[in-house]
């Protein structure tokens, strides 16, 4: 009697890896498809590689008291008959670059801005958790802080905490604390966003079948929440940040603009266009006009991104 074949070997295929399927998703397959999308992308990118990379390409240090001198105070820009290399857009009334003041501007707009967005983000991101999952009178008193919040604007809210802690501090704050300050500003002004989206997502996934596992086999709360709940909810959050960085960095610019956001031994975008606010009328309109110009292509490339990130990720519009 012949013995009984071999029974065939089973072939397990490994999982695909998770650049293996974002490769193959929907969200990148859509950004391809989209025009608007790349140029957006791309021009955020160069925004954020110039700002990074101010120390290297600039051509003079904007902040060395060193590499000023005054006899190259109000420099046109280089195709005027007066303009002068290496200043390419021209200098200010102390001598500086304005180009090289650009990228400094820019870096230290964004840095505050992304602080910003992330402290904002992670308040928000926790008390929605918290509100969503445990209900009750937790639940009511973190909302109905919200709502109240929700009555102001947030560049309002931003000018009290910071016009309170000057208040408090004398006046008198070093550039790294007024820094601190403008993220803590903030992120107390944007984080109403993140906690009542969250909070509606967690109310539709902690009655799911793998939350209600969690919880038979023991789970604490943080547990679930932060290993299987919050990886759920990260979509809508991702929009969210992406939009309030542009708002982060509008609202840092108007606080500057007006005096009570950054020093000007630190100056960002908008305390550059402060300066150069005093300036426009006499003449020497590049001071103020590049700042703008570097500000408004800033916001737009990214709520542009922002506003691609929104549909893409919306279902009703695929």
């Amino acid at each position: 009697m012949a013995s009984p074949a071999p029974a065939p070997a089973l072939i397990v295929e490994a999982p695909p890896s998770r650049l293996a399927r974002f490769l193959d998703s929907d969200l990148l397959a859509n950004f391809r498809r989209s025009k608007l999308a790349i140029a957006a992308f791309l021009a955020t990118v160069l925004f954020i590689a110039l700002a990074l990379l101010a120390p290297v390409i600039s051509p003079q240090n904007p902040y060395d008291p060193a590499q000023l001198e005054l006899i190259n105070a109000s420099l046109p820009p280089l195709w005027y008959a007066d303009g002068q290399a290496p200043f390419l857009i021209g200098t200010d009334d102390q001598g500086r670059d304005v180009l090289s003041a650009v990228f400094y501007g820019m870096r230290l707009s964004l840095l505050v801005g992304v602080l910003g967005v992330l402290l904002s983000g992670f308040i928000g991101i926790g008390l929605g958790l918290i509100a969503g999952y445990a209900g009750g009178w937790v639940d009511t008193i973190i909302m109905r802080v919200a709502d109240v919040q929700l009555t102001f604007p947030a560049i309002l809210i931003a000018l009290i905490v910071d016009g309170v802690a000057k208040a408090v501090a004398g006046g008198h704050m070093e550039a790294n604390a007024q820094i601190a300050l403008i993220v803590v500003a903030i992120g107390l002004s944007f984080w109403v966003q993140y906690a009542r989206t969250v909070r509606g997502s967690v109310m539709v996934e902690k009655n799911k079948d793998y939350v209600q596992a969690g919880r038979l086999i023991g789970l604490s709360a943080p547990v679930i929440l932060t290993r299987h709940i919050l990886p759920n909810v990260t979509g809508p959050v991702f929009v969210i940040a992406t939009i309030n960085l542009a708002l982060a960095i509008i609202t840092e610019a108007t606080l500057s603009f007006l005096g009570t956001g950054l020093p000007e031994t630190m100056p960002s975008l908008g305390t550059l266009i402060r300066t150069g606010n005093r300036f426009l009328f006499s003449g020497e309109w590049w001071i103020v006009a590049f700042p703008g110009f570097a500000l408004a292509g800033l916001v737009l490339a990214i709520n542009l991104l922002g506003d691609w990130l929104r549909d893409a990720l919306n279902p009703k519009l695929q």
